[in-house]
Parts: structure tokens; C-alpha cells; sequence
């Protein structure tokens, strides 16, 4: 399903900013942020693949041990509840990118 998805998007000319995918037995989800909600919408439509849209936190961290967990106890000071989250980073690279969906996601926006 993924190779599926990521031709389409590519045909569209549409960059796959993050990507997390996951199985459970025969079922799937794939999670992505793009660089164009609106062509992607587009090309998965006319590729006639299923999708459901939602707003999420992508947050710039620190690449070093312990900052996720200072950045996630914020959210959670703050009573902001993260239902669920990919970070990536390069090697050598000083920021690492973190997706987030969250239960405030106005409020998590105002926290750094």
C-alpha cells in the first residue's frame, strides 16, 4: 500500500515531508505530512485511495538525549495529552523533527 501511495504522491509531484506506516495483522495506516494537502488530497482521490485528514504539531527539537522528554513534559504540565508521535533526525545533524497529534493542538503550539 505504501509504494502505492508514495507513486501517487509522486506523480502529483507531492514531497513526503514524514512518513510513519504500521501494520496490525492484514490492516494498515500509513501517516504522512506533505508539502501540499491540496494536491495530495487530489492524487489520492484520483488514485482512489482511502484518507482522512487531521491537524498535527510538527515541532523542531534539540538533537540530543533529553529533549523530547523536556519538550513532552510541557505538553503534559500543560495537560496535553499526545496521542501520537514520530521524530526523526539525521546523524550528526543538530535539530531532529517531531510530529505530533495532540489533544490542544493551539495550546501545544504555544509551547516551546
Amino acid at each position: 500500500m505504501l509504494a502505492e501511495i508514495a507513486k501517487a504522491l509522486g506523480d502529483a509531484k507531492v514531497n513526503i515531508l514524514s512518513c510513519l506506516t504500521t501494520t496490525s495483522e492484514t490492516e494498515g495506516t500509513t501517516h504522512l505530512l506533505v508539502d501540499n494537502v491540496n494536491k495530495a488530497k487530489k492524487a489520492l482521490a484520483d488514485a482512489q485511495l482511502s484518507y482522512t485528514e487531521a491537524d498535527v504539531l510538527r515541532v523542531e527539537l534539540a538533537n540530543k538525549p533529553g529533549a523530547l522528554g523536556k519538550f513532552a513534559t510541557k505538553l503534559a504540565d500543560n495537560n496535553i495529552n499526545i496521542n501520537l508521535g514520530y521524530q526523526t533526525s539525521t546523524k550528526g545533524s543538530s535539530k531532529a523533527s517531531m510530529v505530533l497529534a495532540v489533544s490542544d493542538l493551539d495550546k501545544a503550539a504555544r509551547i516551546r
